[in-house]
């Protein structure tokens, strides 16, 4: 006869592996995990006490039963603040008031019993900051009383981030002039921006991180945070709908191994039994500000500075007089925040053509020399036909952020949530620089980030606790260069002067550039490109608690279906000295056509994840088709 041991033995891994594909479940779930012990004066035990855990802001109830060792675990609490209270027979009853509960929290709270009445009870106040005890993950949390309390330029929550030791980020302010770590992404501990992972309400928000979509594989392989075009983290959420955030830097479990940088989290805020509101505008020019260095040193006058960030919020129970009362039940969130900004530019040298080249060019070149800006008054010659234009501007930047998010309780033991983000953007700078262009080129950014995500909690028993997340996302992205009359231009068709399809337009790509041998290369442009993705993420995590364990398994399956609509054709004209230009005779030329791109990516991920003791394993597949 075959013993038990031994049966396990053979048929378990077995029947592990169908249990773990049957119930799958997976991580970089927001929500947390309160746990602990209880016992009675003497140490012992004390199974089957009744625990209940409140919310203070929501009433939602849940309750569970201390288990024969007397353990006790609430494995899916939103972040929030709660009420924790113990009950048995014989013993009195203890509340534990003001638990906070922050976002990913592995909270050990035990619990020592006195005997008594159950009509007694002891109140105790939770203490201030409990100390993870459960793994070894170094993690910054920050809250939503930390965030209405910190001074944020701009109210993207970048600063925020760093105050995680180990990271830095690219100054949001600056023109993106490459690719992906250009405006505002972050790098944990030395690892490059596409190292990390970005997750809001559970789902991954990796998609079309990049302004400039075409300059690498990792703005639509799903590994940069979605961002507006001026850089900030609107795209993600706006700083007046985020509850919380937790960055973790290293260490950390299974759950959260899709990339190995830094692990960002952030929650949502949801309403609550009470209705808050707020209105907000802020204001911000040049007014009272003294001119800049290089403004001033070129004796040029400050360039206009507008900043205007206004917006509001509105949550708390839904209610429809006559019809429905949603207390304790349905609650909304709603946030909007819109920015309209104009950012001075420093007084800059720009290199352009001077008057004899302009009147020697022929009539073809002639048009493309004058869509450079005329040289300032007094410019010295640089040689070989180039002067400078000197010149100070604003760039322009816009975004409207739009989120709402409604949460209902079916019962103690079901719980959903739905959440809709809407956030288009533009910006409309000047190119300025050697290689990069002249000031009369104006490169236009166009990002919009949609999000449609739906979550469910429930309980199946005391024991097991089960996580649904379903997200849909779409992103579009356009940019396009063209010329207008800034600086005295005149601005011209190349594409037309190039002898480029009309029809072709508005996706082809014309550079003219100027490589004269004094080092300088002034250059404008004309053309567009534009791609868009969408994103299909399911997430599921199971948690089963058994004896002194907890386990957790996890899937994760991201599909993220891809248009990169590029340039095409793109011509580059390069003439290597004012002879050239006269002549008419390009030096160094390139025309090229390409046809539209649609790469598909898709993710398989899945996990098994136990503590107490800590192990964990993580197998994970990934597969990319164009």
């Amino acid at each position: 006869m075959m013993t038990l041991p031994r049966f396990l033995r053979i048929v378990g891994p077995s029947l592990f592996m169908i249990l773990w594909f049957a119930c799958g479940v997976i991580g970089q779930t927001e929500t947390a995990t309160v746990s602990g012990l209880v016992t009675d004066r003497t140490g012992a035990a004390v199974p089957g006490a009744e625990m209940r855990l409140q919310s203070v802001d929501r009433g939602a109830v849940t309750t569970t039963t201390a288990n024969d060792a007397g353990i006790y675990v609430f494995p899916s609490v939103q972040p929030g603040q709660y009420q924790l209270s113990v009950d048995k027979q014989g013993f009195k009853q203890v509340d534990l008031l003001r638990l906070i509960v922050n976002v990913q929290d592995h909270i050990e709270q035990n619990f020592r019993l006195e005997v008594g009445s159950v009509t007694e009870s002891v109140t105790v106040e939770a203490a201030g900051s409990l100390i993870n005890t459960t793994d070894a993950s170094v993690s910054t949390v920050v809250d939503r009383q930390f965030v209405e309390n910190s001074p944020m330029n701009g109210r993207s929550f970048q600063s925020l981030i760093l105050l995680t030791p180990g990271v830095t980020t690219v100054n949001p302010q600056t023109q993106n002039t490459g690719g992906f770590g250009g405006r505002g992404e972050f790098n944990v501990s030395g690892q490059r921006s596409e190292s990390n992972s970005t997750s809001v309400d559970g789902v991954s928000a990796d998609v079309l991180g990049s302004v400039n979509f075409r300059s690498g594989i990792a703005s639509y392989s799903g590994s940069l945070p979605a961002a507006t075009a001026a850089g900030t983290t609107q795209a993600l959420v706006s700083l007046d709908a985020l509850e919380e955030f937790r960055v973790q830097s290293s260490s950390y479990s299974a759950e959260y191994g899709r990339h190995p940088g830094g692990q960002f989290s952030f929650v949502t805020r949801s309403g609550t039994n009470e209705w808050h509101g707020s209105a907000f505008d802020y204001l911000r020019n040049n007014f009272f500000d003294a001119n800049d260095w290089f403004t001033n040193f070129f004796m040029l006058p400050r360039a206009p500075e507008r900043q205007n960030d206004f917006g509001g919020t509105l949550g708390g129970p839904l209610h429809i007089p006559r019809v429905y009362d949603g207390k304790d039940k349905t609650f909304f969130f709603f946030s909007y925040e819109g920015l309209r900004l104009d950012q001075p530019q420093p007084g800059s040298i720009n290199e352009v053509p001077d008057a004899s080249l302009r009147q020697n060019a022929p009539a073809p070149l002639q048009a493309v020399m004058n869509a450079f800006p005329l040289p300032s008054p007094g410019a010295p010659d640089l040689g070989n036909n180039l002067t400078e234009f000197i010149a100070a501007w604003s760039n322009r930047s816009k975004l409207d952020a739009v989120s709402i998010r409604l949460d209902h309780v079916i019962n103690e033991k079901l719980r959903l949530f739905f959440r809709f983000s809407d956030t288009p953007s533009e910006s409309r700078n000047r190119d300025s620089g050697d290689f990069i262009g002249t000031p009369s080129t104006v490169t236009l950014f166009s990002l919009g980030s949609r999000t449609y995500t739906l979550g469910a909690t429930s309980a199946i028993s005391h024991r097991i606790a089960n996580e649904f997340r379903l997200n849909y996302s779409t992103s579009d992205v356009k940019q396009s260069a063209k010329l207008d009359g800034f600086g005295g231009a005149k601005p011209t068709d190349l594409a037309k002067l190039s002898g480029v399809d009309p029809q072709a337009m508005p996706s082809s790509h014309v550079n003219v550039t100027l490589a004269f041998p004094n080092g300088f290369s002034p250059s404008i442009e004309q053309g567009s490109f534009a791609g868009n993705q969408k994103q299909w993420n399911l997430v599921d995590t199971l948690s089963v608690s058994v004896g002194a364990h907890q386990l957790k398994f996890g899937v994760d399956y991201r599909r993220l279906p891809s248009a990169v609509l590029g340039e095409s054709p793109v011509v580059y004209n390069e003439f290597d000295a004012p002879a050239s230009v006269t002549s008419n005779s390009v030096d160094f030329g390139i025309g090229q056509a390409s046809g539209p791109l649609y790469p598909v990516y898709t993710n398989f991920s899945a996990f098994v994840y136990r503590f107490w003791p800590r192990r964990a394993k993580r197998y994970t597949k990934a597969a990319a088709a164009g």
